[in-house]
C-alpha cells in the first residue's frame, strides 16, 4: 500500500463538507501512524440527551462519524448522560435548565438503535459519560477545573456577549465545557466531531488532553443543518426537526413541506446526489427525490414507497391516509346536547401532549373537523361519528362511538 497516497485519499473523503479541521496536518500525521501500525484511530461524538429522538442535523454528523467508520476506524458515541445534569450553555442568551436523571433516562431508552440506523454497530463503542465524570471526587474536578482560565472560558462568543450585557454567568456553566473536554481523555479521542456551534468546546478537548499528558485531539465540524422551518438550525425544542425513527409518511411529508433554500444543504449533507444534479428539476420534483433519497435510507425502498404513495394520496390527491386511528370521546366530555368542546376533541385524539398545545393549534388555524377549519378555541363540535380530525398537515383521528 503507497501509505502517503491512501492517507490523502482518506483525508479528502474526510474534509468533504466540513466546515472546520484543525489542524489538518496532524491529522495526516494521526492516520499515517495508524495506517502503519494498524491501529484505528478513536474517533468520538457526543450526544446530548436533551430530548427523545435523534434527527437529521445528527444525522449530519453520524454520517461522517459512519464515513470514518467505512475507512477502518473505530467510532466511539459518548452519551452525556453527566453532562446533561449540567446543561451545555453554547449559544444561548441564559443560563440552561438542568435536567433530572429520570428525564435523561427516558429521553435516551432508544439513543443506541436510532444512532444503529447510521452507524456500524461492529466498529462503535457507545460509553456514557457518567462512568468517569460520576467518579470524580470534588478533589479531582479542582484538579481539572485549575487547568483552564477563566479569561480563556471568555473568548467564547456566548460567554463574552452575557459577561458585557452583564447577564448572569453561573460557574457550573464554566464546568460543561471542561467535563465534555475530559470526556476526550477518558476514552482517549484521536478525532472527536461536532456541530459548527460545538468549535469552542471541542478546542477545549485538545487543550485538557494535553494537560493529561495525551496528544490532542484533532477537531472536525460540520453544518448546523437548518429545520423544517426554513430559518433555525434543527432542533426538537423549536420543532423544526425529522427524527430518524420516526414512521416513512412523516419523514417524506416533512422532507416535502421544506422551503426551497435549503435543498443544496440536505443534498450535501445528507445524500451522495450532487446538487448540480436535481437543480434544474421543479421543487417539489427535487424535494421528492430528496424525499425518497432520506427515507429510504432509514426505512428501505419499500419504506420510502410508502411515503410517496401516502404523501401523494393525502396532499395531492386530497384522500385520507389508509390507517386513520379510531378513538372515542369519553363521555364525561358530552354535554347534554351532544357537542363536545374543540379543545377537548383535539386532545382526546391522543396527538397533542397538553390542552394548552390543543388550544393553539386551534387559535393558529391548524384544526379541521370534517374537512371545515376550526379557529374558535371555544367552539363546541355536535358529535356525531364518523368525525375525521386532522391536526396541521400529516397527523388525523376519526372519532367512533
Amino acid at each position: 500500500m503507497d501509505v502517503k497516497r491512501e492517507v490523502e485519499r482518506q483525508l479528502s473523503l474526510i474534509e468533504r463538507n466540513a466546515e472546520t479541521l484543525l489542524p489538518r496536518e496532524e491529522l495526516a500525521a494521526k492516520l499515517e501512524r495508524a495506517l502503519k501500525q494498524k491501529r484505528p484511530l478513536r474517533v468520538k461524538l457526543g450526544i446530548d440527551p436533551s430530548a427523545p429522538h435523534l434527527t437529521l442535523g445528527h444525522a449530519v454528523v453520524l454520517g461522517k462519524l459512519r464515513q470514518f467508520q467505512d475507512l477502518g476506524h473505530t467510532a466511539v458515541l459518548v452519551v452525556g448522560d453527566f453532562t446533561r445534569r449540567i446543561g451545555d450553555p453554547s449559544g444561548k442568551a441564559k443560563t440552561r435548565e438542568p435536567m433530572s436523571p429520570e428525564e435523561i433516562e427516558r429521553n435516551m431508552a432508544s439513543y443506541r438503535e436510532q444512532a444503529f440506523l447510521i452507524l456500524d454497530p461492529e466498529r462503535t463503542e457507545v460509553r456514557y459519560n457518567s462512568e468517569w465524570l460520576g467518579r470524580l471526587s470534588f478533589e479531582d474536578v479542582i484538579v481539572l477545573s485549575s487547568k483552564y482560565t477563566v479569561a480563556r472560558m471568555l473568548e467564547r462568543d456566548d460567554f463574552a456577549r452575557r459577561f458585557k450585557e452583564g447577564v448572569p454567568i453561573t460557574i457550573m456553566e464554566f464546568l460543561y465545557p471542561l467535563a465534555q473536554a475530559y470526556d476526550s481523555v477518558a476514552i482517549r479521542a484521536d478525532v472527536e466531531l461536532g456541530g459548527s456551534d460545538q468549535r469552542f468546546n471541542l478546542l477545549i478537548g485538545r487543550d485538557i488532553q494535553r494537560e493529561y499528558g495525551q496528544e490532542p485531539q484533532v477537531i472536525l465540524t460540520m453544518p448546523l443543518l437548518i429545520g423544517t422551518d426554513g430559518v433555525h438550525a434543527m432542533s426538537q425544542s423549536r420543532g423544526n426537526y425529522i427524527g430518524l425513527a420516526e414512521p416513512p409518511e412523516e419523514q417524506f411529508g416533512k422532507i416535502m413541506s421544506l422551503p426551497d433554500e435549503p435543498m443544496p444543504q440536505y443534498f450535501s449533507l445528507l445524500t451522495d446526489i450532487p446538487w448540480e444534479e436535481v437543480k434544474g428539476l421543479h421543487p417539489k420534483e427535487a424535494k421528492k427525490r430528496l424525499a425518497w433519497e432520506i427515507v429510504r435510507q432509514f426505512h428501505g425502498e419499500e419504506g420510502a414507497a410508502r411515503g410517496k404513495a401516502h404523501f401523494e394520496r393525502v396532499f395531492e390527491e386530497r384522500e385520507l391516509p389508509e390507517e386513520v386511528p379510531e378513538v372515542q370521546v369519553p363521555l364525561g366530555l358530552l354535554s347534554p346536547e351532544g357537542t363536545v368542546g374543540i379543545v377537548d376533541l383535539v386532545f382526546a385524539t391522543g396527538l397533542v401532549s397538553s390542552r394548552s398545545e390543543a388550544r393553539r393549534l386551534v387559535a393558529q388555524g391548524g384544526v379541521q373537523v370534517n374537512g371545515r377549519r376550526v379557529t374558535d378555541v371555544k367552539a363546541r363540535i355536535p358529535f356525531e361519528p364518523p368525525l375525521v380530525v386532522k391536526l396541521g398537515k400529516r397527523r388525523f383521528a376519526r372519532f367512533v362511538r
